[in-house]
């Protein structure tokens, strides 16, 4: 693990479910060495979908990949003793238990930083240690219910309902990367660890009102917290006379030359600006869903590639493994596994100095204890 922009990072990593494990999923991909400690029965995500062998589920293959496994009992004295010579050598703590149970076991941020006075010290909660909610449970879909997300969906779509991925999960795991790794950041500037602290909720309801704040942020508010166009009930996928199509004629130059090519007769006046269209927002998406059905889907996605106008097919899940584009930037990497190999979709970014790649399959339950807790005599500490 000696490249990516985060060789020679050392991460403990005690999440489990998505969000902590995606964050540290993408630690690994970037070079740092991430110790996955599981307690005996391992993490409940090696159980919850199809996989080639028990406890090696799809789901928890792909946001474990290039890690190492422990399995350290924390309810024993040894398994403690353990972990806390484990946190001498690190430079990331990261863990997804809840306040009051990290804290019992002896592992808060107090008792850590005694241990390593420059780690970096991540919790990854449901909600916030601040609010009355702190010590509530948290999955996926009862965030998404108080972030707003199924409310939105009904504006949409008439009734209220989740997106169909874990979005709170990856979202707030995505968060917890970023601010582990600008803690990190400040540490190599001054020297100095931190404790950092990412929540579900306050993620999620900060990501949906990027844009859905809207009217409410001001003083007096000047409208409801709502992106008209977001919700608009005719933004969907577009019938085509053989299929459906995903366009958006969205800014002025796209609008001018549809009406030139296709709709001359709309040339009135009345949705020449982005500020007119936008404030009958929904009527423009009920004019263009009538006029794409009159042509199959390859000829308008023909014409809108001529036009430069943002357009695509709908594609299955499964249809992205054969995407030509995404197998042309080389997405997905193939890696051999004991399992024989998998295909992993990989890293999307790019480095041209120290780029990231899938550096390994995810591993067994304990497959590295022996070898890890044997490092402890020669790694230097904290």
């Amino acid at each position: 693990m000696a490249d990516g922009p985060l060789a020679g990072v050392r991460v403990i990593d005690l999440t489990a479910m998505v969000m902590g494990p995606y964050c540290t999923q993408i630690m690994a991909d970037m070079g740092a060495d991430v110790i996955k400690v599981e307690p005996p029965q391992g993490d409940n995500t090696r159980y919850i979908s199809v996989g080639p062998s028990p406890g090696m589920s799809g789901v928890f293959v792909n946001v474990n990949r290039g890690k190492r496994a422990i399995v350290l009992d924390l309810q024993t004295d040894d398994g403690r003793a353990a972990l806390r010579g484990l946190i001498g050598t690190a430079d990331v703590f990261i863990h997804s238990m809840r306040a009051k149970a990290i804290t019992t076991l002896g592992f808060g941020y107090a008792d850590v930083v005694e241990l390593n006075p420059s780690i970096v010290y991540t919790n990854c909660y449901g909600y916030g240690r601040r609010g009355p909610d702190a010590d509530r449970p948290a999955y996926d879909d009862t965030i998404q219910a108080e972030c707003g997300l199924p409310a939105v969906q009904q504006q949409l779509t008439g009734e209220a309902g989740y997106v169909g991925t874990i979005m709170a999960d990856k979202v707030a795991g995505l968060t917890a990367l970023y601010a582990t790794t600008m803690a990190l950041f400040h540490r190599e500037r001054t020297g100095e660890g931190q404790e950092v602290e990412v929540s579900m909720f306050e993620t999620m309801a900060s990501f949906m009102l990027v844009e859905h704040a809207n009217g409410a942020m001001f003083s007096p508010p000047l409208g409801p917290a709502v992106y008209p166009r977001a919700v608009a009930p005719n933004r969907r996928p577009y019938e085509t006379k053989d299929g459906q199509i995903a366009a958006l004629i969205y800014n002025d130059k796209h609008w001018r030359g549809f009406v030139e090519r296709v709709q001359p007769d709309w040339n009135t006046g009345e949705f020449d600006t982005l500020e007119q269209r936008a404030r009958q927002i929904d009527t423009v998406y009920g004019l263009v869903a009538q006029t794409l059905k009159e042509r199959t889907t390859a000829e308008w996605l023909g014409l809108f590639r001529e036009l430069e106008i943002p357009a695509a097919p709908i594609n299955t899940l499964d249809a992205l493994f054969d995407d030509p584009h995404l197998n042309a930037v080389g997405l997905f990497e193939t890696v051999d596994t004991p399992h024989g190999p998998v295909r992993f979709p990989g890293v999307p970014t790019w480095f041209s100095r120290t780029p990231g790649r899938v550096r390994g399959p995810a591993p067994e339950l304990g497959a590295d204890t022996e070898t890890v807790l044997a490092e402890l005599q020669a790694l230097p500490r904290h």
